[in-house]
């Protein structure tokens, strides 16, 4: 049963609600911003199995994933809370001039600031780590901004029972009320909530079209503010000629596990992959074949997400000197994905955008070349990707230069030897790449810079000690590291 819509009235409260909190909110210090994340945590991991039971329901996804993924949610709570009290996302930034007597004068001193109420769109495919309280909040949180979640339709009563959590935990530590709201809707309320003047900033995940059409609705503003979305990618993994000739079997095993990891549900999943046409390529693709074939169908999220694949897979299989090399044996029943592994030579592949596109769920295109001339060419006619690996031997990376270069321009994270899927949580991790996999290249939505997506830069001039914020004062009573006279230390100024 559908949830009840957030009306226009409703949206109008709950937005001068948050623009009201967030005045309050934006001054907390950075240790009371922290222990709520904290505390969120901590009641997150309390909800015990009644709350995964109910994503379970809702998902199809397995009661084990959901557990971990529960787990990864409250790491990622804590993890940033971390970061927002350790300060390093602000930036803080001192050149302080000096008077006769050599002692410094306030001079100009920069830091970060939060921008306002940030509306987050909750995710399909991941109903905790990217939905109601996961990464964008999260991040939203530590900045100082206010969060209104848009429920995702998909697991509607999960994303209830989480956002519950999130508002009982801010009342027990007394926060100011519009900190966080929960809504429902459809594409109307997505467009009005984008829209609506006390909206700072965006934070998508899913679809190209979701993405795009949220991006539109914030530039058609008299003021257009920033949406941070990811839209899906299809992550080529380019396998070389020394490694397909020397791990074919290894090679075949991983990949035939990432491509069906999850049905095929991750924005990393390998969707392409490129090699050059020889005898170890057709033993690859025969061992990996063989390997597809045994893999049993999965139930798909939702029957949205099934009927796209199965239409997307199908225009996919249809298009001009495509084959398709292997499908599983065992029938898909129900909403089950059927793991499929297709092939095209590279010329029609360059010609045909359509099979650039990402096909999602467990499907993944071979993309056979004539020589390294021809994968470079490959290389240069793929868009922006959130991934892209290389299965490589030294020598492979030693007599490929070019490619590996023309690879690094098209993705936020390069792999080397490794499959896409998996997205680890910790500061060097960046999860964004060029358009269009994302709206902005510069920004992560997993890691702790993430939060840095939410705040704006603000420069102090000449003004004196006491009337700067705690993070710019001489004393830096937060003990935060800041650049001073392009210096990094803690040191105070004296």
């Amino acid at each position: 049963m559908m949830e009840a819509e957030t009306t226009t009235k409703d949206i109008d409260k709950v937005m001068n609600n948050a623009w009201k909190a967030f005045h309050e909110y934006r001054k907390l210090p950075l240790k009371k911003r922290a222990d709520f994340m904290r505390a969120m945590a901590v009641a997150l991991e309390e909800g015990g199995d009644t709350l995964l039971e109910i994503a379970v329901s809702e998902t199809n996804l397995p009661l084990a994933r959901l557990r971990n993924e529960r787990t990864r949610t409250a790491f990622q709570l804590t993890s940033y809370a971390d970061a927002c009290e350790r300060g390093n996302w602000l930036e803080a930034t001192i050149d302080t001039k000096h008077d006769e007597n050599n002692k410094p004068l306030p001079g100009l001193r920069k830091m970060q600031v939060p921008l306002g109420p940030v509306v987050v769109f909750g995710a399909s495919n991941f109903p905790f780590a990217y939905s109601t309280a996961g990464g964008d909040t999260a991040c939203a949180l530590a900045a100082g901004c206010p969060v209104i979640v848009k429920a995702h339709p998909a697991h509607a009563k999960t994303s209830d029972w989480v956002a519950d959590i999130i508002l009982q935990t801010a009342r027990i530590l007394n926060l100011p009320d519009g900190i966080f709201t929960h809504v429902h809707g459809g594409n109307e309320t997505g467009k009005q909530l984008v829209q609506h003047p006390y909206t700072k900033a965006v934070g998508f995940t899913g679809s190209f079209a979701g993405g795009m059409a949220l991006y539109n609705f914030a530039n058609q503003r008299k003021d257009p503010i920033p949406v941070f979305a990811e839209m899906g990618s299809v992550n080529p993994v380019f396998i070389l000629p020394g490694k397909i000739r020397e791990d074919a079997e290894t090679l075949a095993k991983n990949m035939a596990v990432s491509i069906t990891l999850g049905s095929g549900q991750f924005c990393t999943n390998p969707g392409l992959m490129i090699a050059i046409k020889s005898e170890e390529l057709d033993r690859f693709m025969s061992l990996l074949g063989e390997q597809i074939r045994l893999t049993e169908p999965a139930t798909m999220l939702h029957p949205g997400i099934y009927n796209s694949y199965v239409e997307k897979r199908e225009i996919a299989l249809s298009q001009a000197k495509v084959e398709t090399v292997a499908v599983a044996e065992h029938d898909a029943l129900g909403n089950q994905g059927t793991p499929t592994i297709a092939s095209v030579d590279a010329a029609a592949f360059i010609q045909n955008n359509l099979l650039h596109k990402e096909v999602f769920g467990p499907y993944s295109l071979m993309i056979q070349c004539d020589n390294l001339e021809q994968m470079q060419a490959v290389a240069l006619s793929i868009e922006g990707q959130l991934t892209a690996s290389v299965m490589a031997t030294e020598n492979d990376l030693h007599e490929n230069v070019l490619l590996i270069e023309s690879i690094k321009n098209i993705c936020g994270r390069l792999v080397l030897n490794g499959v896409p899927t998996g997205v680890e949580v910790c500061q060097a991790m960046h999860h964004g790449g060029p358009f269009p996999a994302t709206t902005d290249s510069r920004f992560t939505s997993v890691g702790a810079d993430g939060i840095k997506r939410f705040s704006r830069p603000i420069c102090f001039q000449n003004w004196s000690n006491d009337f700067l914020p705690e993070e710019l004062k001489n004393e830096n009573p937060l003990h935060i590291y800041r650049t001073v006279n392009n210096v990094l230390t803690k040191d105070p100024l004296i």
